[in-house]
């Protein structure tokens, strides 16, 4: 049986895995850490749980059509449930706005909490699904580094209507133009965060995502977001999917132009299959150090990163959710100093998760998990120990004032992870969320491709390679590998 190995068992590796299973290979999974999941991992301190990754969950038709590739029904492994509120949101001035997940109620309250028209909001979110509808299966289902991908009607109707995407106008301006209410450019603003990117910079094509969050939904899953790729991790050892844990992957072995195996420790395994789910970035250095590396690739600017504290609070909160943002009252200065500084920003947009908002287990009794970020720079070699003493004081100070408590009193338990400390744990080069950033109109075409366009048989999946960040497009570059590699 021919043999895949894959490098890494983030998201994307897991599905990779599942997918080349069902395919017929003989799959074998190495991990340099101790566990499955990648960034999506967790951990309890005192009674309090937290998924220590990503918080926000959409299309999970993706997981579990991976289920269903292997003839398993999801509901009985993986449950999940639709959110009927998106998002709370608190402005400074006192200004709060608890987000519903039906449209209508949305464009209604919109409407009245920040004077907008009710047809102006409504016509916005119709073109976001317009965007999303005609572009993703061009820029996210599909390999934008072949020339079948370009002959469809559908690649052929989204490339005619780019002058209608935003491609060539910033996020930022696009939102401006919809709305008169700062408050709402503002919400609409942060959607270039979810893949690490500076909305004043990155194109308006970007106003697609919040259909996925309002058009399509906002998930939770039951157990956490760490229930996503335990889930498929229980689906691939059940289809004979075999890992090996404490074994970083040393060199991709390859001989005449392909791909033959990976080297673990003094251990060579062969197979005819090669998948790296590890950063592209230290995929090439490496991994592959003798291959001349795509240097305009690699060096292009690295989304975001993420300051995070897990907070075991003693207290609930009832007016918070279990996604809240707080914002800055000066959003352009915040990406300035993140992308252009490198630093932290004196008055950051907070965002607080609380899974126990969901799950009353993932806290003691009266008391809540708090899952609080804050967007950063890459780990350029700051001192962390100062910016994290920064930040925590900046966070505690917005939050007192908002919710007129002092919060620090509050908290039992605290850890802290900084950009320095996602990129030692996931090998994330400079803790970077998403692997490239956004913040250019031709962003989508200059990711890595999901394949070696020198070695044949070698293959690359998860969130810094094609199509991007974030857990469904780590799955999407999964199933595009799949759809590309030949029946064993």
């Amino acid at each position: 049986m021919a043999r895949a190995c894959i490098v890494g068992s983030g998201i994307a590796g897991l599905a990779s895995a599942i997918r080349l299973r069902a395919k017929g290979y003989e799959v074998s999974v190495f991990e340099a850490n101790s566990y499955a999941g990648g960034k999506m991992h967790a951990e309890t301190y005192q009674g309090y749980r937290f998924d220590l990754g990503p918080s926000l969950f959409t299309l999970p038709h993706l997981v579990d059509e991976l289920f269903q590739l292997c003839g398993v029904d999801p509901k009985n492994h993986f449950q999940y449930l639709r959110k009927q509120v998106l998002c709370h949101y608190f402005w400074e001035d006192g200004t709060q706005f608890f987000a519903p997940a039906d449209t209508s109620r949305f464009v209604r309250e919109a409407a009245r909490t920040f004077g907008e028209n009710e047809q102006d909001i409504f016509a916005y979110l119709k073109k976001n699904q317009k965007k999303y509808e005609l572009t993703a299966p061009l820029f996210l289902e599909q390999s934008l580094h072949k020339l079948k991908t370009y002959s469809s009607t559908k690649t052929l109707r989204a490339l005619l209507s780019a002058s209608g995407l935003g491609i060539f106008t910033s996020l930022d301006r696009l939102n401006k133009a919809a709305f008169t209410n700062p408050k709402l450019v503002q919400l609409f603003n942060r959607y270039a965060t979810y893949n690490g990117s500076n909305p004043y910079k990155t194109p308006g094509i970007m106003s697609m995502i919040p259909h996925l969050e309002m058009g399509i939904g906002t998930y939770y899953p039951e157990g956490g977001m760490h229930r996503i790729p335990m889930s498929l991790y229980e689906l691939a050892k059940s289809i004979g999917v075999s890992f090996s844990f404490n074994s970083p992957v040393s060199r991709i072995l390859t001989t005449n132009g392909r791909a033959t195996g990976i080297r673990v420790g003094q251990v060579d395994y062969p197979a005819e299959v090669v998948v790296s789910n590890m950063d592209i970035y230290p995929t090439y250095r490496k991994l592959l150090p003798d291959l001349k590396a795509p240097e305009r690739i690699l060096s292009q600017e690295r989304s975001s990163s993420a300051l995070i504290f897990y907070w075991g609070m003693n207290r609930e909160f009832p007016n918070l959710d279990l996604h809240n943002i707080f914002f800055s009252g000066d959003y352009p200065g915040e990406f300035k100093k993140i992308f252009e500084e490198k630093t932290l920003f004196d008055d950051p947009t907070v965002y607080i998760n609380i899974t126990a908002k969901e799950n009353s287990e993932d806290a003691p009794g009266g008391g809540e998990n708090w899952f609080v970020m804050i967007n950063a720079p890459g780990d350029y070699g700051q001192d962390w120990d100062r910016l994290v003493a920064q930040g925590r004081q900046a966070i505690l100070a917005k939050l007192s004032r908002n919710l007129k408590v002092s919060i620090a009193d509050h908290i039992q338990v605290e850890q802290v992870l900084t950009p320095a400390g996602i990129a030692a744990r996931t090998s994330s080069y400079r803790g970077a969320l998403y692997g490239a950033a956004s913040n250019n109109k031709f962003a989508a075409f200059l990711r890595h491709p999901n394949f070696s366009q020198r070695i044949k048989n070698l293959y690359f999946a998860g969130g810094s390679v094609h199509p991007g960040g974030g857990i469904p497009l780590a799955l999407l570059s999964a199933k595009i590998i799949s759809n590309t590699i030949k029946n064993p």
